[in-house]
């Protein structure tokens, strides 16, 4: 297959090497400084994109991919709002697109787990439920779109909890301290939530690749469930592998749900 990378920072150097490792072509790099590259033969010949930017950057990316006739599996997270119009730009111009919030099988285990446990839980009302989610300083938006995907697992299932409401984002150093400075530049704080309504926190704190936190807690006990990423390989390899499932000219929008067959 041959892929064109969208967005050539860590990721995208981690999904070039997974890629050639698994015998695709690389036949171009596009990030900041090369954006002409779009109208390059060598982007249009691609069979796929893969890519992985910014909230800012990443809408215009699709619609490039779009217009080359170019499928485009979608890393970046942070643009969700906009997912209705871009379905509908999508269909019009019998285009494919893949896009998941974190491509990790184990997150998207994960997610399906939370979905199980909330649907048990609705017996079960002494439990109150939280989220928290930690990821590396340079992360731009907050909560994190896997966050996101959790919480939307948990309050599509759980009666109690109608929808989410981030309550904090906070800066840490790498013991964990509160980084008071960059708390301060940011203006965090904490924010009430109503009692239907699930209380997601976020940190950033180092290089975390990764790590959400889904916590039931009772007056007699608690119970916590955790997803640790070790590293970026985990997203960068299941991109790869969406992108060699999107290989055989699927037409449409596609998720992990699809690439994995879980029933929701």
């Amino acid at each position: 297959m041959k892929i064109a990378l969208i967005g050539y920072g860590k990721m995208g150097h981690i999904i070039e090497e997974i890629a050639k490792g698994r015998g695709h072509e690389v036949v171009c790099a596009i990030d900041i400084n090369n954006q002409e590259d779009f109208e390059s033969e060598a982007f249009r010949s691609a069979d796929l994109a893969i890519e992985f930017t910014t909230p800012k950057t990443c809408l215009a990316n699709v619609r490039k991919c779009l217009d080359a006739g170019v499928t485009v599996v979608v890393g970046s997270t942070g643009w969700y709002d906009e997912l209705p119009k871009v379905k509908e730009e999508v269909e019009k111009s019998n285009g494919s697109l893949f896009w998941a919030s974190n491509f990790s099988i184990g997150v998207n285990v994960f997610v399906a787990m939370q979905k199980f446990v909330a649907r048990i839980m609705n017996s079960y009302p002494q439990y109150d439920v939280t989220l928290s989610e930690t990821h590396h300083i340079h992360k731009l938006d907050s909560p994190s779109g896997t966050a996101i995907t959790i919480a939307g697992a948990i309050t599509d299932n759980l009666d109690r909890k109608r929808t989410w409401k981030e309550t904090a984002a906070i800066w840490q150093h790498e013991d964990q301290s509160v980084d008071v400075a960059r708390n301060a530049e940011v203006g965090t704080d904490f924010k009430s939530h109503r009692d239907d309504e699930l209380e997601v926190i976020a940190f950033r704190r180092g290089e975390v690749p990764g790590i959400h936190t889904v916590t039931y807690d009772s007056d007699v006990d608690t119970i916590t469930m955790t997803h640790s990423a070790k590293s970026r390989r985990g997203f960068a390899l299941g991109a790869v592998v969406a992108a060699e499932w999107m290989g055989d000219g699927k037409k449409g929008v596609f998720t992990m749900e699809d690439l994995m067959k879980f029933n929701s």
